[in-house]
């Protein structure tokens, strides 16, 4: 491996926690290890059950580390939820050094000034994200270092979130023996893989569609302007196929694994297996064609409450950019033609382009990794380039531990 540094993403799911391990540097990602489990003790993206969380945390974690050979402790927290929201706020400084040359410090403390706006006890800031910078009145400007000014000033979004919920899921990292390096917005994660800088321009919506709920972010002017979760996810279509079929959860979340197809058109009464009836001790024989007549019309629902929650939000219901669509659902085959059929025909669906973590269940994860990547990996990689992995018994700080500066700013 390349000299670089391990960054570590957890993103606690409704029906799982996944961890990613990366080692970052300028020039590449590289997915080192990969941990799951069956998330417990969370509803709907909620913490409900702290020790229950903690487990799921631990086990996901502890996969990770058998993967990789080394003791993870600090980890970078994936959060989103209905609780979100975002305003804009603006920040202005002078340029401190001599020359007029603007550096990283003057970009930190233009920033910081940006952060400084009045926020209810029960908010906190989770993220500021600059939309543009402006030296001395001259606008757009994407990244001013080294340019010679007296005056800077910052265009940004602030995200903010519920203190309670956000300390539930740090007091879950924290009790799991882990540190929190930072808390990362998952849906502007995610865009980081999904959404490219024309569909940010031209207004898009990407759709994370997960076991519980289902986050949706709106882009336009190559900004996220909106967020949204709907209560509902791929444990829908597992509950159907349960009662449909008589059987238990578990058993109708395997069948829809392995069997499912999300448009009946594309099943076969061919495909034939057995299904244990709850209540009895006999075997019911299924063939897929059945399965799928359970499985388009919940689709279709969810795919048309998408539709409906983003005219609520204001938008456009046939955006530029289109819909793209990611999350675990998507994994379901034939469920672009659905839709396509719901939505227009401007729908794609992403997945992360990494060997091992080629599903759309992962584009969190990875997305969040890319997004340290590009928003502070010049505070994550060492000046002389050396690795300092993430091990609890080493000796002196990792870049990482200068982060607590940052993240202490956010609660």
């Amino acid at each position: 491996m390349s000299s670089g540094e391990f960054i570590v993403s957890l993103d606690i799911g409704t029906s799982k926690v996944r961890v990613i391990v990366a080692e970052v540097t300028k020039e590449s990602t590289q997915i080192v290890g990969v941990g799951s489990a069956t998330a417990k003790g969370t509803k709907k993206g909620a913490i409900i059950d702290i020790d229950q969380a903690v487990q799921s945390i631990r086990e996901a974690i502890d996969h990770a580390e058998r993967m990789v050979g080394i003791e993870i402790q600090k980890v970078f927290v994936g959060v989103s939820g209905n609780h979100v929201s975002l305003q804009s706020s603006h920040g202005v400084v002078a340029v401190s050094s001599e020359n007029r040359e603007i550096g990283q410090p003057d970009i930190d403390r233009v920033m910081q000034a940006a952060r400084v706006v009045a926020l209810p006890p029960e908010r906190a800031v989770i993220e500021v994200v600059p939309k543009q910078f402006i030296v001395d009145g001259l606008t757009g400007i994407h990244d001013p270092h080294g340019m010679i000014g007296v005056r800077l000033e910052v265009e940004a979004i602030i995200v903010t979130g519920s203190k309670t919920i956000i300390h539930n899921v740090l007091r879950c990292v924290e009790k799991a023996s882990l540190s929190v390096a930072g808390i990362i917005l998952l849906p502007l994660a995610a865009s980081e893989i999904c959404l490219s800088a024309d569909e940010k321009n031209m207004g898009v919506v990407l759709a994370d569609i997960g076991g519980g709920a289902t986050t949706l972010a709106v882009f336009e002017q190559g900004h996220l302007v909106s967020t949204a979760v709907l209560p509902i996810g791929g444990e829908f279509i597992t509950n159907d196929i349960a009662i449909g079929l008589r059987t238990q959860t578990e058993s109708a979340e395997k069948l829809k694994r392995k069997y499912g197809v999300a448009l009946v058109e594309e099943a076969s009464k061919d495909v034939v297996f057995s299904v244990s009836t709850i209540g009895s001790n006999r075997e019911n024989t299924v063939d897929q064609e059945e399965l799928a007549m359970i499985i388009e019309p919940r689709v279709e629902e969810i795919f048309q409450l998408i539709r409906s929650q983003v005219e609520a939000m204001g938008y456009s219901t046939e955006p530029a950019g289109g819909y793209v669509l990611t999350g675990g659902v998507m994994s379901i085959p034939h469920i672009l033609g659905v839709a396509q059929s719901q939505l227009g025909q401007a729908v794609r669906i992403v997945s992360p382009d990494y060997i091992g973590v080629q599903d759309p269940s992962f584009t969190s994860g990875v997305g969040m990794i890319h997004y340290i990547q590009k928003r502070w990996m010049l505070r994550l990689i060492e000046p002389q380039g050396q690795s300092r992995p993430p091990q609890k018994n080493r000796r002196g700080p990792s870049t990482l531990e200068r982060m607590k500066n940052w993240f202490s700013e956010f609660i």
